[in-house]
């Protein structure tokens, strides 16, 4: 009798211990973004929260009931951010307790997110800056020269606690068309008559709603989103370019992809489902309209560009409802750049010179579009009226002949014959003027 009281004591106290902690803290994340911080617990399991702030001096206090953390991560960085020090402790012998070190005044925004696939339930905390020097959303430029440049959004796709597709060796999607989307806006910025914007300028998230957001506050005329997706198998392969379908998607590899990159905002932290009712609204506008035309030539083009250095999942521009494309005033794609989940495209997007190479074949296929049609008060319109001189280009360290022949669709022979160009080659520095093509 003795033994089978103290076994069902032990079994008594073991349930008591394990019904003590509804989860445990697994990991501590830390993302900077332009204009806020997001701090993300991993938790093994839901649980309940509540926050407050105390004043001189300034802290944030974050209580998780039922919960546990062995130790804090000891990469956390809080350079750049409101964030002084954290600390933790146990609040009543079983409530978590974070305290936050503040330097400076914040607005907090805090939310749960459910398990979903290989993420677990996690905690999210914001410490919105209240008054920030960093740069946020500005208007490209002023657009009432009647001359202005062609403006273009480039959207890096996913980022931060999203690190989009991982492909073989750990290759993260995110860090892939951070790196592509940079070149792109070098390309734009490097030639008259364009001026491009990063969406995001590092690795933190933006949901999708926002990035379409940002945009618009650009005044762009075109929205490029950039990503390097995975498929159910390793052996899909090749570039592709989407746009937005009102109709459902034309393929099953389009429906597939669409799911996954609007499921990104369930990273984020967005839910869209408050949003598509009345985003269907807007999207029966005869604007969507015309933006959906404008983004079925314009991604004809990018396409045709890129099947000149790399193969093509797909010889038509796919259609799908990928909710960061559904802007009603935008001309809007997205481009995926190949599988990032095959090894073969994996080796290639992992090095710079393939990056490049793709990032000049999307220029090349936007920059062939707005050559034809460009908006009417741009430079590029009065260039095409023979209303300015030709377009020009200022050589860079690592440029050579044939990558700006390339980049803007003409031969070197062309150049050659337009500049005078002696067979000693060019040098940096150097004012090119670029024939038509």
């Amino acid at each position: 009798m003795k033994t089978m009281h103290g076994l069902l004591v032990l079994l008594l106290t073991l349930l008591i211990s394990a019904a003590g902690f509804a989860a445990e803290v697994k990991d501590v994340r830390l993302w900077r973004a332009p204009d806020h911080t997001r701090v993300v617990f991993d938790l093994s399991g839901p649980a309940e929260y509540q926050v407050f702030q105390l004043n001189n001096p300034e802290r944030l206090v974050v209580d998780i009931s039922r919960t546990r953390l062995k130790q804090l991560p000891a990469d956390l960085k809080f350079d750049d951010s409101p964030i002084s020090r954290m600390r933790h402790g146990v609040r009543e012998g079983k409530d978590l307790r974070v305290v936050f070190d503040l330097s400076r005044e914040v607005k907090i925004g805090s939310f749960m997110l459910a398990a979903s696939g290989d993420l677990h339930d996690r905690l999210v905390i914001d410490f919105h800056d209240k008054q920030s020097a960093a740069r946020t959303v500005k208007k490209a430029v002023d657009i009432t020269s009647g001359r202005r440049p062609v403006i273009i959004a480039i959207d890096a796709g996913h980022g931060g606690e999203d690190p989009g597709a991982i492909g073989p060796g750990r290759l993260y999607e995110k860090k892939v068309v951070l790196e592509i989307s940079k070149e792109l806006q070098r390309l734009f910025n490097s030639t008259k008559g364009y001026k491009a914007e990063l969406v995001r300028t590092g690795d933190y998230y933006v949901g999708l709603r926002q990035r379409r957001d940002i945009a618009r506050k650009m005044q762009a005329d075109l929205f490029i989103s950039v990503h390097a997706d995975a498929f159910k198998t390793p052996h899909a392969s090749g570039s592709s370019v989407y746009a937005l379908s009102q109709r459902g998607a034309t393929s099953a590899s389009a429906a597939f992809l669409a799911q996954r990159e609007n499921d990104s905002d369930l990273v984020g932290g967005v839910s869209l489902s408050d949003k598509d009712d009345i985003l269907a609204g807007v999207l029966t506008d005869l604007s969507m309209t015309a933006s959906m035309d404008a983004s079925l030539r314009i991604g004809a083009n990018v396409l045709n560009g890129m099947g000149r250095m790399t193969k093509l999942h797909s010889k038509r521009v796919e259609q799908a409802a990928f909710a960061v494309l559904k802007s009603p005033d935008i001309p809007s794609i997205l481009v995926e750049t190949g599988f990032i989940s095959n090894p073969g495209e994996a080796r290639k997007l992992a090095t710079s010179s393939y990056r490049k190479q793709m990032a000049q074949a999307i220029f090349s296929g936007v920059d062939s579009h707005f050559r034809r049609s460009p908006p009417p008060d741009t430079y590029l319109a009065a260039l095409k009226r023979g209303e300015v001189k030709p377009r020009e280009y200022t050589i860079a360290s690592g440029d050579t002949l044939s990558e700006i022949a390339a980049r803007f669709d003409v031969s070197v022979a062309q150049l050659q014959r337009e500049n005078k160009l002696a067979s000693t080659g060019i040098r940096i520095g150097q004012t090119l003027i670029i024939p038509e093509s």
